[in-house]
């Protein structure tokens, strides 16, 4: 499992290296997880890692602030989640997480780039099975065994512990993302995560040759393009 956010972050960093795209995705996901679940990142534990990582990706404070102060208005957009699957170049699996404040704008822009790519939009569900949605936390530790007892006694339902080169990384389900990070938290006290995360995680990859390689390129160029779009997750195996 450990690979999956290595491929996640070569495909996003292949594809969207605009930095203005990747300030407006956190402060847009800020913004809405500060409006739904508060604004005090020791309280919202959702917050406070999406606010870490930002930090990690360079984001300027203002941009964060900025998304905090608007939540706290209780004014601005009514963004929601939206969700697309479907088929990519090469029968990839594919699946496009967006927020919006116009899902008839977002369906569209979404698929143009599968249909302008010989890619097929499928229903809610169609490739979703074949994924696992989890919480994925890395950090430097070399105590497999005391991160494990420590999850399970906070009873967090845990897939997966890795331990490779000094890091540990801990595999949960989605929902039990705020638990496990706590867990952690109390357990080891401050930790600077690598990687704290929740992502789709593909059953099995696959791997596309030939004229797909150019049109997967810019299959995932249409689609991080797009304001809409928060995260593309797929199977490729990428080199």
């Amino acid at each position: 499992m450990g690979r999956a956010y290595q491929n996640r972050k070569a495909s996003m960093a292949k594809t969207s290296d605009m930095k203005a795209k990747v300030y407006s995705r956190y402060g847009r996901e800020i913004y809405v997880c500060a409006k739904s679940g508060g604004i005090d990142p020791t309280a919202n534990l959702t917050l406070r890692g999406l606010i870490e990582r930002a930090k990690k990706d360079q984001v300027p404070a203002h941009v964060i602030e900025k998304a905090l102060d608007k939540a706290k208005g209780g004014g601005g957009e009514d963004y929601a989640p939206a969700r697309y699957e479907g088929y990519g170049p090469g029968n990839c699996m594919v699946i496009v997480d967006c927020l919006t404040d116009n899902p008839n704008r977002t369906f569209g822009d979404v698929r143009l780039a599968f249909t302008k790519t010989k890619s097929k939009i499928g229903t809610p569900g169609a490739v979703a099975h074949m994924f696992d949605h989890a919480a994925i936390f890395m950090f430097a530790h070399d105590d497999e065994d005391a991160v494990l007892e420590a999850l399970m006694e906070a009873d967090v339902d845990v897939t997966d512990v890795e331990s490779e080169d000094g890091k540990i990384t801990v595999f949960t389900p989605n929902t039990e993302y705020a638990k496990a990070r706590q867990a952690l938290l109390d357990a080891f006290g401050e930790i600077d995560f690598e990687v704290d995360e929740i992502q789709f995680i593909p059953h099995s990859y696959t791997t596309v040759e030939g004229d797909d390689v150019a049109m997967l390129d810019k299959f995932l160029s249409m689609l991080n393009e797009l304001d809409d779009v928060q995260n593309v997750y797929h199977n490729v195996e990428m080199s």
